[in-house]
């Protein structure tokens, strides 16, 4: 089997090691990245029988029209994206399969990609038509991760609530003490904690909030109601309830086991 990773930043280089580890023939396209099995043009790419779409969220429709030229009609695709209803609204001349590992790191590039990074991570697959899953599902079981099955609006409402709207909060709770000098002298492992997600790639958090706005928006006004409710009746039963719920969603490791 030959497979190509277009673009290797984190998830897709991570998906280029790990495969070439499993010992797949791996094709490589990069603009920056240089090496072995790896190069700039698509044309490279014409006889794989699986291809990971791995740019930023905003090129992923453009690399999608382009490959139409280059991939036979038996090609199975991919992308990775963390948003999924935006790419189900066209068809192509290849077999599309949206998906998306639950797998990354505040860091980006390359150079912080590494084979593990899918163990035991959810990878949730949202096929729009009748296209065959099996031979996509079969890797990514073999890179560690788990499939998931959801349907593209579910799971841009989801990854709004754990994923996008976190991210912002995030980024506004370091924003809202940067005039406290104090403050940030004080914090410790809490607030670095509550605040990782202010590090993300910028590229990346600027399309997550442009493409999934509107539920990031609901999921904030959920939150608003949420915040408004536990400090109405903050009370001990409430707390342990979250607290042994929160304790039995990941095991020792870190790992979703839901």
């Amino acid at each position: 089997m030959k497979i190509g990773v277009i673009g290797l930043g984190l998830i897709g280089g991570s998906i280029f090691k790990r495969l070439r580890k499993l010992g797949y023939e791996v094709i490589g396209i990069s603009r920056s990245q240089k090496g072995d099995n790896i190069y700039s043009e698509y044309e490279h790419l014409k006889d794989c029988n699986i291809v990971f779409i791995c740019t930023p969220i905003h090129t992923i429709l453009d690399v999608l029209d382009k490959l139409c030229s280059v991939l036979t009609s038996d090609t199975i695709v991919t992308d990775v994206a963390s948003l999924k209803e935006f790419v189900t609204k066209k068809s192509y001349p290849f077999h599309f399969i949206p998906s998306h590992p639950m797998a990354g790191t505040e860091y980006s590039g390359y150079e912080h990609s590494f084979e593990e990074l899918f163990e035991g991570a959810k990878w949730v697959l949202t096929p729009f038509d009748n296209s065959n899953t099996a031979e996509l599902e079969d890797l990514i079981k073999k890179m560690g991760a788990i499939p998931i099955y959801a349907k593209a609006d579910e799971h841009d409402r989801a990854v709004a609530l754990i994923s996008h709207t976190p991210m912002l909060i995030a980024q506004a709770i370091f924003k809202a003490c940067e005039g406290n000098d104090l403050a940030l002298k004080l914090a410790s492992s809490g607030f670095r904690d509550m605040t990782r997600l202010a590090a993300s790639n910028c590229e990346m958090a600027i399309d997550m909030i442009n493409y999934n706005h509107k539920n990031i928006q609901n999921s904030l006004l959920n939150f608003y109601s949420t915040v408004g409710d536990l400090l109405s009746d903050y009370n001990e039963n409430t707390l342990s309830d979250i607290a042994q719920k929160r304790k039995n969603m990941y095991n020792n490791e870190g790992k979703n086991i839901l």
